[in-house]
């Protein structure tokens, strides 16, 4: 028997490799000559780095950067099994996290530490680069991004911009010139879950500013200065970022990405599932189990899983989730090709209890599973 272990992480409790680990570990209890795939996944956020690192046989790599305030920080990013693709996830860099509670403003945070990565990778001589955007702390468009890699930007007066949102309303003239020639000849993929414009109300100020920090006043200002770097990119460089689906992705990083690295923005599970082989890793395994922290209606909307109920589907092979918890109804996920769903938890318990426990849960709930798997196979 061969079965395919492809977990997401379990966010705050494990990474990806660690769920699939002790996947596999409830599964050699049963029978230890089953023979195991582990395939870690992710959606392009949070721990997409891990999880394409494990499933490549791909190493970390850790460069100065700069952080959300300006200040000197370090920052880890993947390069693939292959030495040719490098991942970076900006939340490294420019996440929420690295930002005090009481200096959350996204008028002052900046990118510029993803760029900082951007060109570590581009050191290394890879020839694609991945960015995964999510859990950004920055409404800056990715102007910081663009200016660790030589951009510059200019107000009327024709006087360099600085760092930060608070730029995009100053914002009068790009000039690319000094852009880092490396870019012309490297692919960039941006992996968004996410479909929102630049500007607007569903656009990144209004829905994601609040969040950073940014009060009404300022998320008015922060779209109205991203309205005006999308008229100047138009302007200088004659691309049309506005009202793209998912440009308004980590404080309009999307809108950046496309606009100065000549980017493509798809949904994150499917650059995983592309990146790491999964059609070709699912052929001929009688058994995919798949999971996350927490499996709700949302998990057909682009999350982890998906990717590999997909694949399962199309390959009639038999899908199990094995998730931390689990919503009351799950009919969608069984109509769209989930076999049984299965939630970790054993009784009430505190979510302090399931963290701290959830390597052993889940070690017990895929030994039952395999249990039940096999004893119908008997029949």
């Amino acid at each position: 028997m061969k079965i395919l272990i492809a977990p997401d992480k379990y966010r705050e409790s494990l990474s990806s490799i660690n769920v699939a680990k002790a996947i596999e570990r409830g599964i050699k209890k049963v029978d230890k000559n089953i023979e195991t795939v582990l395939c870690p996944i992710a959606d392009g956020g949070e721990g997409t780095v891990d999880a394409l690192v494990a499933a490549t046989s791909g190493r970390y790599v850790i460069c100065d950067a700069t952080g959300p305030l300006g200040e000197k920080i370090s920052a880890k990013y993947g390069v693939l099994g292959d030495n040719k693709t490098a991942v970076v996830e900006m939340a490294a860099a420019s996440g929420l996290w690295l930002v005090p509670q009481d200096k959350r403003n996204p008028l002052y945070t900046t990118t510029y530490g993803t760029g900082d990565m951007v060109r570590s990778a581009l050191d290394f001589g890879v020839e694609k680069v991945i960015v995964g955007i999510g859990g950004s702390s920055t409404t800056d468009g990715g102007m910081g991004m663009a200016q660790a890699l030589g951009i510059k930007f200019y107000d009327k007066e024709g006087n360099e911009l600085g760092y930060g949102g608070i730029q995009l309303e100053k914002l009068y003239r790009i000039d690319i010139k000094n852009r880092d020639p490396r870019v012309n000849r490297t692919i960039f993929e941006v992996a968004c879950d996410v479909d929102n414009p630049l500007t607007g109300s569903k656009g990144a100020a209004y829905v994601y500013s609040p969040q950073k920090g940014a009060n009404p006043d300022e998320v008015k200002r922060l779209d109205e200065g991203l309205k005006n770097f999308a008229k100047v990119i138009k302007k200088d460089l004659g691309k049309d970022v506005e009202n793209l689906k998912g440009t308004g992705a980590a404080g309009g990083l999307g809108a950046g990405l496309v606009a100065f690295l000549d980017a493509k923005l798809r949904l994150g599970v499917d650059i995983v599932t592309e990146t790491i082989s999964l059609r070709k890793r699912m052929e001929n395994v009688d058994l995919a189990i798949t999971g996350e922290g927490s499996t709700d209606i949302q998990t057909l909307m682009g999350k982890a899983p998906t990717g590999v109920i997909n694949i399962a589907k199309e390959l009639k092979v038999p899908v199990v989730i094995i998730s931390g918890s689990v919503a009351d109804d799950m009919s969608k996920l069984h109509e769209s090709g989930v076999d049984a769903i299965f939630s970790i938890v054993p009784r009430p318990i505190s979510l302090e209890e399931s963290f701290r426990n959830a390597s052993l849960y889940l070690e017990k709930t895929a030994e039952e599973v395999i249990r039940l798997f096999t004893a119908a196979k008997r029949k």
